[in-house]
């Protein structure tokens, strides 16, 4: 038989593990975005806490099919992210949002719709430099934009604008993907996230 004290003590346990919030990790493409959130993700859940990954590539294809890569049409699918990533953070979910962003004044609505629903937002900037991304580069952008077959890829040919004053800055070519995870999770706890 469950009592009133016991139903306190899941009620407590379950409203902790259920802050949600969105954590933005903004970066050159092959910056190692999407492999920190994996592995963030991996250890928060093993911690309890529901997560999801709102991953760039599959947002562009299911939720952002048509939209082209323009300054417009890049802050489109920015502000959509932003508000699945919203949506899911207001309801006791991690959202972990490895996006590109390349745009400043993007982020900033998202960070703002964030703020009016009183709703979490960190904002991680994994600076490596686009020389360690273009060998990287996880998707081969970095050499089908030096043989001319594509442009207006990120950080080269189109602008990046770094973030100023990110709550976290991970400089990803320095150390471990776990390292990198690691000092997320950290700055997490430290505001009562994880």
């Amino acid at each position: 038989m469950t009592t009133t004290n016991d139903l306190d003590v899941q009620e407590t346990s379950m409203s902790v593990r259920q802050e949600g919030a969105t954590v933005w990790l903004t970066g050159l493409p092959s910056a190692g975005k999407t492999t920190i959130a994996h592995a963030l993700a991996e250890r928060l859940r093993a911690e309890g806490h529901r997560v999801e990954v709102l991953d760039g590539d599959e947002i562009r294809e299911f939720l952002s099919a048509g939209l082209g890569f323009g300054r417009e049409d890049r802050h489109t699918n920015v502000q959509r992210i932003g508000f699945v990533a919203e949506l899911l953070a207001s309801n006791g979910v991690k959202a972990l949002v490895p996006v590109i962003a390349p745009y400043a004044d993007s982020r900033e609505a998202v960070r703002k719709r964030h703020q009016a629903e009183g709703t979490a937002y960190v904002e991680v900037h994994v600076a490596t430099p686009v020389e360690v991304c273009s060998v990287r580069d996880v998707k081969g952008l970095y050499a089908k934009q030096a043989a001319g077959e594509i442009s207006g890829l990120t950080g080269v040919d189109d602008p990046y604008e770094a973030p100023e004053a990110p709550d976290l800055r991970i400089e990803s070519q320095n150390q471990t993907v776990q390292e990198s995870a690691a000092a997320l999770h950290a700055l997490l706890t430290e505001r009562g996230l994880a």
